[in-house]
C-alpha cells in the first residue's frame, strides 16, 4: 500500500498533468478512460505504454472486429500465424493462440494500475466467440476456459447481453469470474445485466467466495443508438422530432446512471457492499462519433461522472486530448434528459425495441468480423 506522502505526490503529479491534458483531468471526476483497441503494434511499438503513462488510460477493451483489424493490419502476427498454419489446431484455437498473449501482455502492462486501485481498475477485456451469443451453456464453458487460459486477475471475460448471455453472465459471476457485459442498447438490457450481477454475486458469496475478487462492467453502446434513432426521427420529420436528433444515446446513458445510483447505492446492494462487493460500473462504449454534424467528443464530454468507465477509440482519445473539456456532466440536466427520453416514446419511438434491434445487429456484425478473422487463420 502506498504511504500518505506517496499518495500526496501522486495527487500533485496528477494535477500537473491535468493542467495540460484533459484526459488526465477526467480522472479527477471519478471516471476511468479505457482504450477501445488492442494490437501487437500498440504493444510492441510503445503506443499502449504511452497511453497509460501520458494520458492516464487505465484499461483496454477488445472485440472480434478489433482483433480482425489488428491481425490484418499489423506485421507482428505474420511469423506466428505462419507457424500456426502448419499445426492441426482449429481456426478458433489458432486465433486464440495469437490473441491470448496480447491480452496477457496488456494485463501485465496494466497490473500496476490494478494493484494501486486494489482491483477497481486496470482491466483488459477478451470476448467469448460471438457464435455463442445465444448459447448459455457453451458461453459459460468458454468464459471459464478463457479466464483460466489468460490466467491474470485483471482480465474481464466479455459476454453479450442477449437473454442467453445474461444467464451465462450470472453463472460466470457465481463462479468468481469477472465479466464485461457487452452489447447493451437499452435501459431494459442494462437492468437485466445489473440484476444478474447481483444474483451471481449472492451465489458466489453464499458458496464461500471472496466478493472482492469479482469485478464487472456493463457496456452501454452509444453512437449506434443515435444513428438508428436519428433515421427514425428524420422519417417522422416534425419539428419536435428533428429537435430530438442526437439526444437518444446520451439521454439513455444518463438515465441508466440514475438506475445505477439507485441500485448500487441503495438498500438492494447494501448487504453485499458491506461484505466488500464492488458495484458494477457503467461503461460507455461505441463512443466514436459517427455523425459529422455532432461534436467528435460528444460521447465523452456529456457523460463524465464518478464510478464509470468510458472506452475510447484511438481517434477519440486524440480529439479529446486536443480540445476536450473535462467537467462533471453525468448528473446534470436530468430533468431535460427525462423530458427528451419521454418525448421519443411519445412520438412513436420505442427505445426498448430499438435496443433489441441493435443488439441483434451487433451480434451479427461481430459474427461477420469473427468469420473474417477465422478465414485469415487458414
Amino acid at each position: 500500500m502506498p504511504t500518505q506522502a506517496e499518495l500526496a505526490m501522486q495527487g500533485d503529479a496528477l494535477i500537473q498533468k491535468a493542467a495540460s491534458n484533459p484526459l488526465i483531468e477526467v480522472k479527477r471526476f471519478g471516471q476511468s478512460l479505457w482504450l477501445d483497441n488492442l494490437s501487437r503494434t500498440l504493444l510492441y511499438e510503445g503506443s499502449l505504454k504511452r497511453y497509460v503513462e501520458e494520458d492516464g488510460i487505465s484499461g483496454i477493451t477488445s472485440n472480434p472486429a478489433i482483433f480482425q483489424k489488428a491481425i490484418a493490419d499489423s506485421p507482428y502476427y505474420k511469423d506466428d500465424l505462419a507457424k500456426l498454419r502448419q499445426t492441426d489446431l482449429s481456426l478458433e484455437a489458432r486465433f486464440e493462440a495469437l490473441a491470448v498473449p496480447d491480452v496477457q501482455a496488456a494485463c501485465d502492462l496494466l497490473r500496476p494500475v490494478w494493484d494501486h486501485t486494489q482491483g477497481d481498475d486496470g482491466y483488459v477485456s477478451l470476448e467469448v466467440s460471438p457464435t455463442l451469443a445465444y448459447d448459455e451453456e457453451n458461453t459459460v464453458m468458454a468464459g471459464k476456459r478463457l479466464y483460466a487460459v489468460v490466467n491474470r486477475p485483471n482480465v474481464l471475460i466479455k459476454v453479450p447481453a442477449t437473454p442467453q448471455g445474461i444467464l451465462a453472465f450470472e453463472a460466470l459471476t457465481a463462479n468468481g469470474i469477472s465479466v464485461n457485459v457487452t452489447l447493451i442498447f437499452s435501459l431494459h438490457h442494462y437492468m437485466q445485466a445489473a440484476e444478474a450481477y447481483i444474483r451471481g454475486l449472492k451465489r458466489w458469496i453464499k458458496g464461500g467466495g471472496n466478493p472482492r475478487q469479482v469485478k464487472s462492467v456493463a457496456s452501454i453502446f452509444l453512437s449506434r443508438i443515435d444513428t438508428l434513432v436519428d433515421k427514425k426521427l428524420d422519417a417522422i420529420g416534425t419539428p419536435q422530432a428533428l429537435k430530438l436528433r442526437g439526444t437518444s444515446a446520451v439521454s439513455m446513458c444518463k438515465l441508466a446512471y440514475q438506475r445505477y445510483q439507485e441500485l448500487f447505492h441503495g438498500p438492494l446492494f447494501a448487504e453485499l457492499k458491506a461484505k466488500g462487493a464492488r458495484p458494477q460500473s457503467p461503461l460507455w462504449a461505441s463512443t466514436g462519433t459517427k455523425n459529422p454534424a455532432y461534436s467528435d467528443v460528444l460521447y465523452v464530454e456529456t457523460l463524465i461522472g464518478p464510478e464509470t468507465v468510458n472506452t475510447l477509440p484511438d481517434a477519440t482519445i486524440g480529439f479529446f486530448r486536443d480540445h476536450g473539456k473535462a467537467a462533471a456532466t453525468l448528473d446534470t440536466g436530468i430533468e431535460q434528459t427525462q423530458h427528451d427520453y419521454l418525448a421519443l416514446e411519445q412520438i412513436g419511438i420505442n427505445m426498448r425495441d430499438v435496443g433489441d434491434d441493435l443488439q441483434v445487429d451487433g451480434v451479427r456484425l461481430f459474427q461477420e468480423a469473427f468469420d473474417k478473422l477465422l478465414a485469415a487463420m487458414k
